[in-house]
Formats: C-alpha cells, sequence, structure tokens
C-alpha cells in the first residue's frame, strides 16, 4: 500500500553505502499538524537515492512511499521507503503540506490546549 505527504524537505543527508553494496539516503520533510510541525524522516533506497539528486533544501515536495517493518533481536524497526518525489509547484506558502487522507489518522493528534509539550 503506497501512502503519500506533502511538505518542504528540512534536511538531506549523505548517501550511505554498506559493505553489501546496499545503499540508502535519508531525508527529513516538514509537514504542518495543527500548532505544531511534524518533521517526517524518510529514506530512498539503491538507486532511488538518486530521486533525491534534484532536490534542495526549502523544496516543496511530495512524496510517495512505503511502510517497511520488521523485527531483530526482539526489537521492530518501521522505515518509510520513497520512491516518488516531485517538486510541488506552489513555490512556498500556502496549505500544500497537508499529508494525504491515508495519513491523517497517523498524523492527525490535536493539541490538547493544558499541554504545551509539542508531542
Amino acid at each position: 500500500m503506497a501512502y503519500e505527504l506533502e511538505g518542504t524537505v528540512h534536511k538531506i543527508f549523505d548517501t550511505q553505502t554498506f559493505a553489501s553494496g546496499f545503499s540508502k539516503r535519508e531525508f527529513v520533510v516538514e509537514v504542518p499538524d495543527g500548532n505544531y510541525t511534524q518533521q517526517i524522516k524518510l529514506e530512498a533506497v539503491k538507486d532511488k537515492a538518486a530521486l533525491l539528486d534534484d532536490v534542495s533544501e526549502g523544496d516543496q515536495v511530495k512524496v510517495t512511499f512505503d511502510l517497511r517493518g520488521n523485527e531483530y533481536k526482539e526489537r521492530f524497526y518501521v522505515n518509510l521507503v520513497a520512491w516518488k518525489l516531485e517538486k510541488s509547484g506552489d513555490g512556498g506558502g500556502g496549505s500544500g503540506g497537508a499529508p494525504s487522507s491515508s495519513l491523517d489518522a497517523a498524523l492527525d493528534n490535536e493539541p490538547d490546549e493544558s499541554d504545551d509539550i509539542p508531542f
């Protein structure tokens, strides 16, 4: 199942290459969520790392990704693996950072007005 989100590229990390030949490149997209901005870390693996070559920090993007999960030594890990990345044409501002409806339940956390902690 594919998911999408739109937001602003906050950080792009260098490509990591491992001894096995596997490579990945991580990046962070800021997504508005009520009073607090969510910073979502995604990764592009293998040849998809090249998707980030034409993207800069501060660009508005739409990312299509899959959820991947695994268990290692009784610990569980979840990765957001990007496989499509498009620059948005609105050039900043506006409400282009809203997540798609498939992520609304996961990211739509209304803050408790009595709680000033942003998480």
